[in-house]
């Protein structure tokens, strides 16, 4: 039968391709199998998803839903745009206990799907066709692709952030300027957009070079686009500054949450902007034209469990314990790589991450690896190419089962030792 070809987007071979993608699709059931190897035996550091608990009093307020009738069925109406407000009230009384946001208010927020749409939404909102857009070298390897799906002839512009040689992150700041402003003054882009800390590096973005970053980036006409999926994971003993750096003071500046990481919550789709309410009110126009509002069952048990747990002091004490839980997996991670594989890698400053300079083709090693051992990693060059030769590791499946990160790097170092 014929039937009309798909879009031309989605025919474009530069879309089709991604190393997690495809590694995921190898580490598949049935491929794994065909590979002679025993799926339940497997080992991952591949997924990019934390195994924290989420808080008792939060599945609690889902369950007060479930039980109210009258409340499950009034949930189900549609919900305002911009989110529930109630949910927009309790996320700045959330910011001012944790991070306290000079001058962050109401008309600041507008609650989405999820960080996902609303990166989308943020691309709809802001770019014209054929606007650049800045992304660091390396940075997260979805940018790419949902930026294929923005406004047409996007360009993307990059800013090498690694040190190669010392395998440091932004650690000439005189030189990263340097090349900032060479991009801002040659390319004009109208966004940039990189996360804190980083994915896939787990470096935090140091405060000074931040604060730089949007000076220079508001002078010279362009957005700033924060993704703080992973401000929750923040390993530093002291909280950086930028974490409260507020949209009041620098008017191009978006940031952008998720509830994925923060409440356990990936499944359930939950995600807002911080923006000048210039910004906001674009945001809430294309969203009208594609989720309309946010789901109204999660907005509400968030909201009710925000509003107590910053009350009672609870909040903090949850997000504390579960940053402890990874900071300790980061710190377990490290240590195995070095003592296992002693290839140069950084220490994770926060997030789920380490990278690992494996020192070959990173696609080639990942395939030989899981082949040979039945261990998971994800090939670096699909974050960039300052990563060709490392590889991703995630710990945040194993936060609670260190033992297993111990067993998937034994078998990696056995099997090398063999072709030494």
């Amino acid at each position: 039968m014929n039937i009309p070809p798909v879009s031309a987007r989605l025919r474009d071979p530069k879309l089709k391709q991604s190393p997690i993608r495809e590694i995921m699709k190898l580490a598949d059931r049935q491929n794994v199998i065909a590979l002679g190897l025993d799926p339940d035996d497997v080992i991952s550091f591949a997924g990019g998803w934390v195994n924290h608990r989420a808080p008792e009093a939060l599945r609690a307020a889902y369950q007060r839903v479930a039980d109210d009738s009258s409340l499950f069925h009034e949930l189900g109406a549609y919900g305002p745009t911009r989110g529930l407000p109630e949910l927009r009230e309790a996320l700045v009384c959330a910011d001012q206990a944790l991070y306290k946001t000079e001058g962050l208010a109401d008309e600041h927020i507008l609650v989405g799907q999820s960080s996902t749409q609303l990166t989308h939404s943020l691309f709809m909102a802001l770019l014209d066709p054929g606007d650049r857009v800045l992304l660091f070298d390396p940075s997260y390897a979805n940018y790419g692709p949902q930026l294929g799906f923005g406004p047409q002839g996007i360009e993307i512009v990059r800013l090498p952030v690694l040190d190669l040689g010392s395998w440091s992150f932004m650690s000439d700041s005189e030189a990263l300027l340097l090349a900032l402003d060479q991009i801002l003054e040659r390319d004009r882009p109208r966004m940039m957009l990189f996360s804190s800390p980083d994915n896939p590096t787990s470096q935090m973005v140091p405060d000074a070079l931040f604060f730089e970053i949007v000076e220079r980036a508001r002078a010279a006409g362009c957005f700033v686009v924060v993704d703080f999926a992973y401000r929750a994971q923040c390993f530093l003993e002291k909280q950086p500054d930028h974490y409260s750096a507020s949209p009041v003071r620098f008017p191009n500046l978006v940031r952008l949450h998720s509830n994925s990481k923060w409440c356990r919550g990936l499944g359930r789709r939950l995600g807002w902007v911080e923006a000048a309410p210039e910004v906001i009110e674009a945001l809430e126009i294309v969203q009208q034209t594609t989720t309309l509002c946010g789901d109204t069952v999660h907005q509400y048990a968030l909201a009710n469990y925000l509003h107590k747990a910053v009350k009672d002091g609870s909040l903090g004490e949850y997000l504390e314990e579960a940053r402890q839980q990874y900071k300790r997996a980061g710190e377990h991670t490290a240590r195995c790589i070095e003592e296992h594989l002693g290839m140069p890698h950084m220490p994770p400053q926060g997030g789920l991450f380490c990278v690992v300079n494996v020192g070959r083709d990173g696609d080639r090693f990942v395939r030989e690896i899981l082949e040979n051992t039945g261990v998971i990693f994800v090939p670096g060059s699909g974050f960039g190419s300052s990563l060709e030769h490392a590889i991703r590791v995630s710990f945040g499946p194993w936060v609670h089962d260190l033992p297993k990160i111990d067993a998937g790097f034994e078998r990696v170092r056995d099997y090398l030792a063999l072709g030494a």
